[in-house]
């Protein structure tokens, strides 16, 4: 990415979404010139597949299918599914996050169905104090589920899930949704432009 004549340097930044937010949180952890890590709805622990780096691996966060719910609209929830990576052995899987050189912003929608993304946040914000580091910003929106998208994408609110291969919700109201994912991408923005030394002003929106 440094490389790429677009890429102003000296740093990156990195935005993970869901299972891409505890790969960036690995890349943040282990890899030199990452300056900032966007977090929306992820994880703390590494997810469905193990994770191999140099003469390292961490193990995937396990998970009990036997606790998939069903909701009244028919589809399944996942929320419950996952193991509680502050137990052993799933302590395991947790990302060493106190290893990353920047900061970190989680957003966090409170009506997630897929990952308890807030608990996973104050995991994060723990971690991070015990080790002497800065405490991440989070941001928690209510009424918002699991994909927060940029400003004005439709709200999705299910669809077949590859892991399990069932219909799962995502949760989120509508307008809250909408509404979160215009402020959240904002909220990106001002950190970008915050900690990647980028002196260009942000234009807010009138929503």
């Amino acid at each position: 990415m440094l490389q790429h004549p677009k890429v102003k340097g000296p740093n990156v930044g990195l935005l993970g979404f869901s299972k891409g937010g505890d790969l960036c949180l690995s890349m943040a952890s282990f890899l030199k010139g990452i300056t900032a890590t966007v977090l929306i709805n992820s994880c703390v622990a590494n997810t469905i597949a193990p994770l191999h780096y140099k003469d390292m691996t961490i193990p995937n966060l396990g998970n009990d299918l036997g606790k998939l719910k069903i909701t009244e609209s028919g589809h399944f929830t996942l929320l419950d599914v996952w193991n509680n990576p502050l137990e052993e052995p799933n302590h395991l899987s947790l990302i060493p996050l106190e290893k990353a050189q920047g900061p970190f912003l989680f957003i966090v929608g409170m009506d997630d169905h897929n990952w308890k993304s807030e608990f996973y946040a104050h995991i994060a914000s723990e971690r991070l104090q015990a080790h002497g580091k800065e405490r991440p910003q989070i941001i928690c929106y209510p009424e918002t589920g699991h994909c927060i998208d940029p400003p004005y994408f439709p709200l999705f609110r299910a669809s077949v899930h590859a892991v399990v291969n069932k219909a799962v919700v995502y949760g989120g109201e509508p307008r809250a949704h909408s509404r979160a994912q215009v402020d959240a991408w904002q909220q990106i923005q001002i950190f970008f432009h915050k900690h990647l030394n980028c002196k260009k002003s942000i234009r807010h929106s009138k929503i």
